[in-house]
């Protein structure tokens, strides 16, 4: 009788752990999933943010470049001042740029992730 009783344990025991296991893992590709899904809709929404902050960039320095022109009467001058001025800002986010980029994105996509 006692025997019985111990085996029936061992088998609820062995049900209850295998029941946890598929718990667990059904919990973990349930979260996996979230945390991708918030990913991609961050990822998408900067995507398309930045889709439609370049578009008005662009008509902004054409209107600067058109209005530069004419104030110094000669059309090109305009855009390729406007043009300098976006490769001196290039090359000062490729020279300085990185490593303040760098900690933004892991200080941002760490506290999405990890305080869930």
């Amino acid at each position: 009788m006692a025997f019985e009783k111990l085996t029936n344990s061992i088998h609820d025991l062995n049900d209850n752990v295998r029941d946890l296991a598929k718990s667990s893992t059904e919990y973990y590709k349930l979260d996996l999933y979230k945390k991708i899904i918030k990913g991609v809709i961050s990822l998408v929404n900067m995507l398309l943010l930045g889709f439609i902050s370049l578009i008005a960039l662009l008509f902004l320095s054409i209107a600067l470049a058109i209005w530069i022109g004419n104030a110094l009467e000669k059309p090109s001058a305009g855009f390729y001042i406007v043009g300098a001025f976006y490769v001196v800002i290039f090359i000062l986010i490729w020279l300085f740029g990185k490593k303040p980029l760098e900690k933004f994105i892991l200080i941002k996509s760490s506290k999405n992730i990890f305080n869930d």
